[in-house]
Protein backbone atom coordinates (compact mmCIF):
# COMPACT_ATOMS: atom_id res chain seq x y z
CA UNK A 1 0.00 0.00 0.00
CA UNK A 2 1.42 3.39 -1.01
CA UNK A 3 0.83 6.11 1.56
CA UNK A 4 0.80 9.81 0.55
CA UNK A 5 3.88 11.97 1.05
CA UNK A 6 4.14 15.68 1.94
CA UNK A 7 4.68 18.38 -0.71
CA UNK A 8 8.00 20.26 -1.25
CA UNK A 9 9.15 22.73 1.47
CA UNK A 10 7.89 25.86 -0.29
CA UNK A 11 4.41 24.47 -0.76
CA UNK A 12 4.39 23.14 2.81
CA UNK A 13 5.24 26.58 4.21
CA UNK A 14 2.43 28.22 2.25
CA UNK A 15 -0.10 25.60 3.37
CA UNK A 16 0.91 26.06 7.00
CA UNK A 17 0.50 29.82 6.73
CA UNK A 18 -3.01 29.35 5.36
CA UNK A 19 -3.82 26.75 8.01
CA UNK A 20 -2.71 29.11 10.79
CA UNK A 21 -4.79 31.96 9.34
CA UNK A 22 -7.88 29.76 9.08
CA UNK A 23 -7.41 28.37 12.60
CA UNK A 24 -7.37 31.92 13.99
CA UNK A 25 -10.36 33.14 11.99
CA UNK A 26 -13.41 34.32 13.90
CA UNK A 27 -15.34 31.33 12.53
CA UNK A 28 -12.89 28.65 11.42
CA UNK A 29 -14.00 26.74 8.31
CA UNK A 30 -13.86 23.05 9.22
CA UNK A 31 -13.77 21.77 5.64
CA UNK A 32 -11.01 24.22 4.68
CA UNK A 33 -8.91 23.22 7.69
CA UNK A 34 -9.33 19.51 6.99
CA UNK A 35 -8.45 19.98 3.33
CA UNK A 36 -5.34 21.95 4.29
CA UNK A 37 -4.35 19.06 6.54
CA UNK A 38 -4.79 16.81 3.53
CA UNK A 39 -2.68 19.07 1.32
CA UNK A 40 0.06 19.16 3.98
CA UNK A 41 0.18 15.38 3.93
CA UNK A 42 -0.38 14.67 0.25
CA UNK A 43 1.82 16.51 -2.23
CA UNK A 44 -0.47 15.52 -5.11
CA UNK A 45 -3.32 17.70 -3.79
CA UNK A 46 -3.03 21.02 -5.65
CA UNK A 47 -5.31 24.08 -5.68
CA UNK A 48 -7.60 22.53 -8.26
CA UNK A 49 -7.94 19.48 -6.01
CA UNK A 50 -8.79 21.63 -3.02
CA UNK A 51 -11.50 23.40 -5.01
CA UNK A 52 -12.82 20.10 -6.38
CA UNK A 53 -13.24 18.70 -2.85
CA UNK A 54 -15.28 21.74 -1.77
CA UNK A 55 -17.40 21.43 -4.91
CA UNK A 56 -18.01 17.75 -4.16
CA UNK A 57 -19.36 18.65 -0.72
CA UNK A 58 -21.61 21.24 -2.39
CA UNK A 59 -22.77 18.68 -4.95
CA UNK A 60 -23.67 16.14 -2.29
CA UNK A 61 -25.55 18.76 -0.27
CA UNK A 62 -27.57 19.63 -3.36
CA UNK A 63 -28.90 16.06 -3.43
CA UNK A 64 -30.51 16.30 0.01
CA UNK A 65 -34.28 16.85 0.21
CA UNK A 66 -35.33 20.39 1.07
CA UNK A 67 -35.83 20.69 4.84
CA UNK A 68 -36.88 17.06 5.44
CA UNK A 69 -38.16 17.75 8.97
CA UNK A 70 -36.79 17.50 12.52
CA UNK A 71 -33.48 16.05 13.74
CA UNK A 72 -34.48 12.42 13.10
CA UNK A 73 -35.58 13.22 9.55
CA UNK A 74 -32.27 14.99 8.88
CA UNK A 75 -30.30 12.05 10.27
CA UNK A 76 -32.22 9.59 8.11
CA UNK A 77 -31.89 11.77 5.01
CA UNK A 78 -28.10 12.00 5.45
CA UNK A 79 -27.86 8.27 6.07
CA UNK A 80 -29.86 7.48 2.94
CA UNK A 81 -27.85 9.87 0.77
CA UNK A 82 -24.31 9.34 2.02
CA UNK A 83 -24.47 5.86 3.52
CA UNK A 84 -26.85 4.06 1.17
CA UNK A 85 -26.65 5.90 -2.16
CA UNK A 86 -22.99 6.94 -2.10
CA UNK A 87 -21.55 4.20 0.10
CA UNK A 88 -19.70 6.30 2.68
CA UNK A 89 -18.75 4.03 5.61
CA UNK A 90 -15.72 2.56 7.38
CA UNK A 91 -14.09 -0.73 8.28
CA UNK A 92 -11.29 -1.97 10.50
CA UNK A 93 -8.86 -1.82 7.55
CA UNK A 94 -9.31 1.95 7.31
CA UNK A 95 -7.41 2.40 10.58
CA UNK A 96 -4.25 1.17 8.79
CA UNK A 97 -4.38 3.84 6.09
CA UNK A 98 -3.06 7.38 6.40
CA UNK A 99 -5.47 8.57 3.72
CA UNK A 100 -8.37 7.57 5.98
CA UNK A 101 -7.53 10.78 7.86
CA UNK A 102 -7.34 13.03 4.78
CA UNK A 103 -10.64 14.58 3.72
CA UNK A 104 -9.98 14.73 -0.02
CA UNK A 105 -9.21 11.01 -0.21
CA UNK A 106 -12.15 10.13 2.03
CA UNK A 107 -14.39 11.96 -0.44
CA UNK A 108 -12.87 10.00 -3.30
CA UNK A 109 -12.72 6.54 -1.69
CA UNK A 110 -15.94 6.85 0.32
CA UNK A 111 -13.99 5.29 3.19
CA UNK A 112 -12.33 6.75 6.27
CA UNK A 113 -12.04 6.96 10.04
CA UNK A 114 -15.15 7.82 12.06
CA UNK A 115 -14.09 11.43 12.57
CA UNK A 116 -13.41 12.09 8.86
CA UNK A 117 -16.66 10.46 7.80
CA UNK A 118 -18.35 12.65 10.42
CA UNK A 119 -16.74 15.70 8.81
CA UNK A 120 -18.30 14.68 5.49
CA UNK A 121 -21.73 14.26 7.16
CA UNK A 122 -21.40 17.59 8.98
CA UNK A 123 -20.22 19.61 5.99
CA UNK A 124 -22.84 18.20 3.63
CA UNK A 125 -25.58 18.68 6.22
CA UNK A 126 -24.43 22.18 7.16
CA UNK A 127 -24.57 23.28 3.53
CA UNK A 128 -28.17 22.07 3.37
CA UNK A 129 -29.18 23.94 6.54
CA UNK A 130 -29.31 21.04 8.99
CA UNK A 131 -28.82 21.56 12.77
CA UNK A 132 -25.70 19.35 12.78
CA UNK A 133 -22.54 19.08 14.90
CA UNK A 134 -19.86 16.60 15.84
CA UNK A 135 -19.98 14.56 19.04
CA UNK A 136 -16.63 13.33 20.35
CA UNK A 137 -17.63 10.15 22.16
CA UNK A 138 -14.61 8.50 23.80
CA UNK A 139 -12.99 6.30 21.17
CA UNK A 140 -15.61 6.90 18.46
CA UNK A 141 -16.70 10.13 16.76
CA UNK A 142 -20.34 10.51 15.66
CA UNK A 143 -22.64 13.31 14.54
CA UNK A 144 -25.57 14.89 16.34
CA UNK A 145 -28.69 16.65 15.11
CA UNK A 146 -30.95 18.93 17.13
CA UNK A 147 -30.74 20.34 20.63
CA UNK A 148 -30.09 18.41 23.84
CA UNK A 149 -33.78 17.81 24.49
CA UNK A 150 -34.35 16.19 21.09
CA UNK A 151 -30.83 15.15 20.15
CA UNK A 152 -30.42 12.42 17.53
CA UNK A 153 -27.06 10.70 17.05
CA UNK A 154 -25.88 8.95 13.88
CA UNK A 155 -22.77 6.89 13.21
CA UNK A 156 -21.23 7.70 9.79
CA UNK A 157 -18.69 4.89 10.21
CA UNK A 158 -21.66 2.52 10.17
CA UNK A 159 -23.19 4.14 7.11
CA UNK A 160 -25.09 6.74 9.13
CA UNK A 161 -27.01 4.33 11.37
CA UNK A 162 -29.20 6.24 13.81
CA UNK A 163 -28.14 5.39 17.36
CA UNK A 164 -30.43 4.62 20.25
CA UNK A 165 -29.43 5.57 23.77
CA UNK A 166 -28.35 1.98 24.33
CA UNK A 167 -26.20 2.08 21.17
CA UNK A 168 -24.38 5.18 22.36
CA UNK A 169 -23.91 3.68 25.82
CA UNK A 170 -22.42 0.55 24.26
CA UNK A 171 -19.95 2.57 22.16
CA UNK A 172 -18.70 4.42 25.22
CA UNK A 173 -18.51 1.44 27.58
CA UNK A 174 -16.83 -0.61 24.88
CA UNK A 175 -14.13 2.04 24.44
CA UNK A 176 -13.61 3.08 28.06
CA UNK A 177 -15.45 0.68 30.38
CA UNK A 178 -17.19 3.73 31.87
CA UNK A 179 -20.85 4.73 31.53
CA UNK A 180 -22.07 7.35 29.09
CA UNK A 181 -22.17 10.82 30.69
CA UNK A 182 -24.25 13.78 29.44
CA UNK A 183 -21.03 15.83 29.11
CA UNK A 184 -19.90 13.43 26.37
CA UNK A 185 -22.82 14.47 24.14
CA UNK A 186 -22.04 18.18 23.81
CA UNK A 187 -21.11 19.57 20.37
CA UNK A 188 -17.42 19.41 19.56
CA UNK A 189 -15.65 22.65 18.67
CA UNK A 190 -14.15 22.71 15.14
CA UNK A 191 -10.59 23.28 16.35
CA UNK A 192 -10.89 20.45 18.88
CA UNK A 193 -12.04 18.23 16.06
CA UNK A 194 -9.03 19.23 13.92
CA UNK A 195 -6.67 18.53 16.82
CA UNK A 196 -8.24 15.10 17.22
CA UNK A 197 -7.65 14.39 13.51
CA UNK A 198 -4.02 15.44 13.85
CA UNK A 199 -3.67 13.27 16.97
CA UNK A 200 -4.91 10.30 14.92
CA UNK A 201 -2.31 11.04 12.24
CA UNK A 202 0.45 11.31 14.84
CA UNK A 203 -0.63 7.98 16.34
CA UNK A 204 -0.57 6.38 12.88
CA UNK A 205 2.96 7.66 12.30
CA UNK A 206 4.17 6.68 15.78
CA UNK A 207 3.45 3.05 14.89
CA UNK A 208 5.57 3.43 11.74
CA UNK A 209 8.99 4.89 12.63
CA UNK A 210 9.90 5.08 8.95
CA UNK A 211 7.18 7.73 8.52
CA UNK A 212 8.61 10.33 10.87
CA UNK A 213 7.95 12.81 8.04
CA UNK A 214 4.23 12.35 8.68
CA UNK A 215 4.66 12.74 12.44
CA UNK A 216 6.60 15.97 11.88
CA UNK A 217 4.09 17.73 9.64
CA UNK A 218 1.21 16.62 11.87
CA UNK A 219 2.83 17.97 15.02
CA UNK A 220 3.82 21.20 13.29
CA UNK A 221 0.22 21.78 12.19
CA UNK A 222 -0.95 21.00 15.73
CA UNK A 223 1.36 23.70 17.05
CA UNK A 224 -0.34 26.24 14.78
CA UNK A 225 -3.69 25.75 16.52
CA UNK A 226 -4.43 28.52 19.07
CA UNK A 227 -4.67 25.98 21.90
CA UNK A 228 -2.32 22.99 22.04
CA UNK A 229 -0.38 20.99 24.66
CA UNK A 230 3.02 22.49 25.38
CA UNK A 231 4.57 19.04 25.21
CA UNK A 232 4.03 19.03 21.45
CA UNK A 233 7.03 21.37 21.26
CA UNK A 234 9.13 18.64 22.85
CA UNK A 235 7.73 16.06 20.45
CA UNK A 236 8.67 18.26 17.48
CA UNK A 237 12.19 18.75 18.81
CA UNK A 238 12.68 15.02 19.24
CA UNK A 239 11.42 14.37 15.72
CA UNK A 240 13.88 16.90 14.28
CA UNK A 241 16.76 15.15 16.03
CA UNK A 242 15.48 11.75 14.94
CA UNK A 243 15.40 12.95 11.34
CA UNK A 244 19.00 14.20 11.51
CA UNK A 245 18.32 17.94 11.86
CA UNK A 246 20.51 18.16 14.96
CA UNK A 247 20.97 21.95 15.04
CA UNK A 248 17.27 22.84 14.78
CA UNK A 249 16.37 19.95 17.06
CA UNK A 250 18.83 21.12 19.71
CA UNK A 251 17.50 24.69 19.50
CA UNK A 252 13.95 23.44 19.91
CA UNK A 253 14.96 21.27 22.87
CA UNK A 254 16.68 24.24 24.55
CA UNK A 255 13.61 26.43 24.02
CA UNK A 256 11.39 23.76 25.55
CA UNK A 257 13.83 23.32 28.44
CA UNK A 258 13.43 27.02 29.26
CA UNK A 259 9.65 26.58 29.43
CA UNK A 260 9.51 23.33 31.38
CA UNK A 261 12.42 24.30 33.61
CA UNK A 262 10.43 27.21 35.00
CA UNK A 263 8.07 24.74 36.69
CA UNK A 264 10.25 21.62 36.95
CA UNK A 265 14.00 22.20 37.24
CA UNK A 266 14.93 18.52 36.96
CA UNK A 267 12.90 18.12 33.77
CA UNK A 268 14.55 21.24 32.37
CA UNK A 269 18.02 19.83 33.09
CA UNK A 270 17.10 16.54 31.45
CA UNK A 271 15.89 18.24 28.27
CA UNK A 272 19.02 20.43 28.15
CA UNK A 273 21.04 17.23 28.37
CA UNK A 274 19.18 15.95 25.33
CA UNK A 275 20.01 19.18 23.51
CA UNK A 276 23.70 18.77 24.30
CA UNK A 277 23.59 15.18 23.08
CA UNK A 278 21.96 16.31 19.83
CA UNK A 279 24.70 18.92 19.24
CA UNK A 280 27.36 16.32 19.99
CA UNK A 281 26.07 14.23 17.11
CA UNK A 282 27.32 16.94 14.74
CA UNK A 283 30.96 16.05 15.51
Amino acid sequence: MRHPSPPPPGRSAELRRRFADQARAERPDLAALCLLVGAAGDGTLDEAGLDAAQLELDRLAGQLPYRPGGPLAWARALGELLGERHGFCGSAADYERLDSSLLHTVLRRRRGLPILLSVVWMEVARRAGAPVYGVALPGHFVVGFGTAGQQVLADPFDGGRVLTGADAELLVTGATGAPLEPSMLVPAEPLDLVMRILNNIRAWAAARPERSDVALWAVELSLLLPSHPARLRYERARLLVERGDFVEGAKALEAYADVVGAVDESAGRRVRGEALAARARLN
